[in-house]
C-alpha cells in the first residue's frame, strides 16, 4: 500500500516533540562552520549564536548549562527522580512493540545494558509469551564501539520476498540527516560492496534486489530550499551514485521530492511525490516506459493507494461532477478507473462537527478508520461490495474495541491477513497491546505495568470559550477530592499545530514527576492542531495564527475561574511548534503564567524560514520575506517581541546541538536576548538527540528531570 502521508512523514518528520512517554523511537558529523545559517542580520546583536558548533556559541553554551546543573542537581530530589525516570525507561516490563516482516517479528529495544539499543527479532509463539526468547539481528552498541560512532537508529526497510536483505538507517547523534547501509540477514553483517548512501535527509526505497529509489544530496543544487532532496533517482546495483537515473526533479522552492515502490502483491507499482508544502503534494504512477501519470486529485487532499482502490482523505471541499464533497471526507475509488478518468466515489467518512478522521488502517480485505468524537476514539470496519461497483461498502464497529481511552489500530500484514494490533491507554491506564481479526474480539498480549501510584486520581474533559466564542476542549488529571481553592500547582501542555491531536496517553513521566507529587496536569486541544480535522488545523494558520494562543489562554483562565489553580501555581510546557506556542505565551500573555519550560523551539519568526528546515513550515507560519505576511507574523515571534521593561514569567529553555530540524539558534538567541534584558531564564543545551532532544535513555531522563525539577521549584513553593 502506497499512502502519501506516510510518505511525507517518513521523509520530513513533523515539528511534533511529545512530553508524553513512549516506548520507542525514530551529526552534524564533518558539519561545516556555519550549518543552516542564512545571511547575517545586521540588527540582530545575536546572530552570532546561529554557528552551531562555533567555538564562541558553544563556550557561551557550556556555561549556562553549567548554571542550570549547578541549580538543579542541587536540589535534593533532582537525583532521585532522575534515577526513577531513568529505571522507567530502561525498565523491561515495557511493551516491546513489533512490526512483522515474513515470518519475524521484529523490535528494536534500548534499555540500561543496550544503550544504543538492540535491533532484534522473533516469532508470533515465542512473543505471546511473558518472556520472549529474541534473535538479536543487531547490537547498535557493539556496532557504535567498533566504528567509533555514536549511532542512532532511525529504522530498517526489507526487502520482500525473502526478507533476507535489509536497508538500515542510522544518524549521528539522532539528527535527521542519516546515512543508509544494506544489511544481510543471512550473515548479520553489511554487505560489503552492497548499497550505501552518505549523509543525508532523503528518502530510500526497495524496487528489487538490484534497484532502489533514491532522494539524498546529489551534490549542486539537488537540495531544496528546506534542506530536503528535490530529486528522486533509480539507482542501478553495482553502479555509483552519480550514474543513478533521474526519475523525477522538483522545484527549489518545492519542500521535498521522493519515489516509492509499493510492493503490495499483485498490485506493484512504482510512485513519485512532489511535495509543495505541507499538506500541498502531487502524487504520480511511474509507468513501466517511464512516464509518469499525476492523479488527478487536489493537492491537498491525503492519496493511498490500497490494492484496487484509491484512497482520498480530503482537507478542502472538493466540487467534481456537480457534486461537492466536505474537507474532511474520506473517499474511494478504483485506481485504475480513476486514472481513465472516472469519478464514482464511495464516501467511507464524512465529518461533523465534533467528530474528525483519525487514521485509517488497511487489511486484506478491509479498511478500518479511527474517528475522533469530541477527541475520544471510535473505530469502523468498512468492506468493499464483492460486486464491481466502488459505491458499496458495508460499516459496522470494530468488534470488542474499547469504548473509552485512546484506541490505535495497526495491520499486521496487510498484505496477507485481517489480523490487527491494537493498543489502548489513557492518562491513567497503562497501554495494552492486543492482536486481533476483524469480525472477533482482540486478545490481550502485552500490558505496561503501572508505573506509578494513581489510586484516587481521575481524568475529566472540560470546554473553555475561547475570545472569539469557539468551545476548546481540554483533558485534566487530578485527584477526585481536588480542593478547587486556587492552590494547585498545575502544568498546562499543549501544541496546536501541523494538525497533530492530543489525545489521552500513559504517561510515565508525568505520573511519577508531576502528578505523583500533587500536581494538576492539563492537555488543551486547541485549534491549529487536528482534534476536529482539517477545519481545526486551517483556523490557526499564518494570519489566524493567534487563534491558537487565544484557545490556550481561555484554557489558562478556565483553569483559574474554576478553582482549579492560580498565577502563581500555573507553569506551561511545550516542544518544537509547542515550544513556539511557550514563547508566545510567555510574551503576550505574561500575566497568566508563573513558569515555563520552552522545549527545541522556533521563536526567531523574522529567520526561521532560512534556518534548517524552516523553508519547509511556511505553509503554516507564512513567509516573513513578504512585508505583508511578516506583519501579521510578527505578532507571534518571541524573539522580536520580548521587552526588557515587562515582567515575564520564569522560564527554561532547553534545545539540542544535534538538532538539524529546528535550528538551536532560536533557543540560543531567545535565552541571550532575554538574559540581556534581566528576565529570570535558564538554559540547557544537550549535545546529542536532534529534535527530539536525547540521544539515549540516560540522557532523556536526565533532561526530563530537569524539566520537571525546574517546574516544582517555582510552583510547589
Amino acid at each position: 500500500m502506497f499512502d502519501s502521508r506516510l510518505f511525507r512523514t517518513l521523509c520530513l518528520s513533523f515539528l511534533s516533540i511529545p512530553t508524553l512517554w513512549i516506548f520507542s523511537v525514530n551529526t552534524m558529523a564533518q558539519a561545516p562552520s556555519n550549518p543552516g545559517r542564512a545571511e547575517p542580520a545586521a540588527e540582530d546583536p545575536y546572530e552570532w549564536l546561529e554557528e552551531v558548533l562555533g567555538d564562541k556559541a558553544l563556550e557561551w553554551v557550556k556555561a549556562r548549562n553549567a548554571i542550570v546543573q549547578n541549580r538543579m542537581e542541587g536540589e535534593p530530589s533532582f537525583e532521585k527522580l532522575r534515577s526513577d525516570l531513568l529505571e522507567i525507561l530502561d525498565s523491561n516490563a515495557r511493551i516491546p512493540f513489533v512490526s512483522k516482516r515474513g515470518e519475524y517479528y521484529y523490535n528494536f529495544w534500548r534499555d540500561k545494558t543496550n544503550e544504543r539499543g538492540l535491533w532484534r527479532r522473533t516469532t508470533l509463539e515465542e512473543y505471546r509469551k511473558a518472556e520472549p526468547k529474541w534473535e538479536v539481528v543487531l547490537d547498535l552498541d557493539a556496532l557504535g564501539k567498533t566504528e567509533n560512532e555514536n549511532w542512532v537508529w532511525k529504522g530498517a526497510s526489507l526487502l520482500r520476498p525473502d526478507y533476507q536483505r535489509a536497508l538500515i538507517t542510522l544518524s549521528r547523534g539522532g539528527a535527521d540527516a542519516n546515512i543508509t547501509r544494506e544489511f544481510d540477514l543471512k550473515t548479520r553483517s553489511f554487505v560489503a560492496d552492497g548499497f550505501k548512501l552518505p549523509e543525508s535527509k532523503g528518502s530510500v526505497s526497495w524496487i528489487d534486489i538490484d534497484h532502489l529509489f533514491v532522494s539524498t544530496d546529489f551534490g549542486d543544487a539537488s537540495m531544496t530550499d528546506s534542506g530536503y532532496p528535490r530529486m528522486a533517482k533509480l539507482w542501478k546495483r553495482g553502479t555509483p551514485i552519480e550514474q543513478a537515473k533521474l526519475v523525477y526533479e522538483g522545484k527549489q522552492e518545492d519542500m521535498s521530492v521522493g519515489a516509492v515502490h509499493d510492493d503490495s502483491p499483485g498490485f506493484e507499482r512504482n510512485f513519485v511525490t512532489r511535495n509543495i508544502a505541507f499538506y500541498n503534494d502531487e502524487l504520480f504512477l511511474v509507468k513501466d516506459s517511464g512516464e509518469l501519470v499525476k492523479i488527478d486529485a487536489p493537492n491537498t487532499a491525503s492519496k493511498s493507494v490500497f490494492k484496487q482502490y484509491l484512497l482520498l482523505e480530503l482537507r478542502e471541499a472538493w466540487t467534481i461532477d456537480s457534486k461537492t464533497y466536505p474537507a474532511g471526507s474520506l473517499l474511494v475509488s478504483d485506481f485504475d478507473r480513476f486514472l481513465r478518468g472516472e469519478r464514482a466515489f464511495e464516501v467511507l467518512f464524512e465529518p461533523s462537527s465534533n467528530t474528525a478522521l483519525s487514521s485509517v488502517t488497511t487489511t486484506k480485505d478491509h479498511v478500518v478508520i479511527n474517528v475522533l468524537e469530541d477527541v475520544k476514539n471510535r473505530l469502523y470496519v468498512l468492506t468493499p461490495s464483492t460486486t464491481e461497483s466502488p459505491t458499496a461498502w458495508r460499516r459496522e464497529p470494530l468488534v470488542g474495541a474499547p469504548a473509552f481511552g485512546t484506541v490505535n489500530v495497526t495491520a499486521v500484514d496487510s498484505d496477507e491477513s485481517n489480523d490487527y494490533f491494537m493498543t489502548s491507554t489513557d492518562y491513567l491506564t497503562p497501554t495494552t497491546l492486543s492482536i486481533g481479526t476483524v469480525g472477533k474480539a482482540p486478545e490481550e498480549l502485552k500490558r505496561l505495568p503501572h508505573f506509578f501510584d494513581s489510586v484516587g486520581m481521575q481524568i475529566s474533559q472540560h470546554f473553555a470559550t475561547s475570545s472569539d466564542g469557539t468551545k476548546v476542549p481540554y483533558f485534566m488529571v487530578a485527584k477526585k477530592d481536588l480542593n478547587l481553592d486556587g492552590t494547585n500547582p498545575t502544568l498546562l501542555y499543549g501544541y496546536g499545530g501541523f494538525e497533530i491531536s492530543l489525545q489521552p496517553n500513559y504517561s510515565a513521566t508525568v505520573g511519577r514527576a508531576w502528578l505523583t507529587q500533587g500536581g494538576v496536569y492539563v492537555v488543551a486541544n486547541i485549534r491549529g492542531g487536528g482534534e476536529y480535522g482539517p477545519r481545526w488545523h486551517q483556523a490557526a494558520l499564518k494570519e489566524n495564527r493567534l487563534r491558537a494562543y487565544e484557545d490556550f489562554a481561555a484554557v489558562a483562565k478556565d483553569l483559574v475561574a474554576r478553582g482549579v489553580t492560580s498565577k502563581q501555581r500555573l507553569g506551561i510546557q511545550g516542544g518544537s511548534n509547542g515550544g513556539l506556542l511557550v514563547g508566545n505565551m510567555i510574551t503576550l500573555y505574561p500575566e497568566l503564567f508563573e513558569a515555563g519550560v520552552c522545549q527545541v523551539p522556533l521563536l526567531d519568526m523574522k529567520r526561521y524560514n532560512k534556518l534548517l528546515a524552516g523553508a519547509s513550515w511556511m505553509a503554516e507560519y507564512g513567509n516573513p520575506d513578504y512585508p505583508d505576511q511578516w506583519a501579521y507574523i510578527r505578532k507571534f515571534s518571541p524573539y522580536q517581541n520580548v521587552q526588557p521593561s515587562v515582567a515575564y514569567p520564569k522560564v527554561l529553555f532547553t534545545t539540542s546541538t544535534r538538532d538539524d530540524r529546528v535550528h538551536p539558534g532560536h533557543a540560543r538567541k531567545m535565552m541571550a536576548k532575554m538574559e540581556s534584558q534581566g528576565h529570570a531564564v535558564w538554559y540547557y543545551e544537550n549535545i546529542e538527540g536532534g529534535h527530539g532532544g536525547a540521544a539515549n535513555n540516560k540522557q532523556s531522563a536526565f533532561m526530563q528531570a530537569l524539566a520537571y525539577t525546574f517546574l516544582k521549584q517555582e510552583l510547589m513553593k
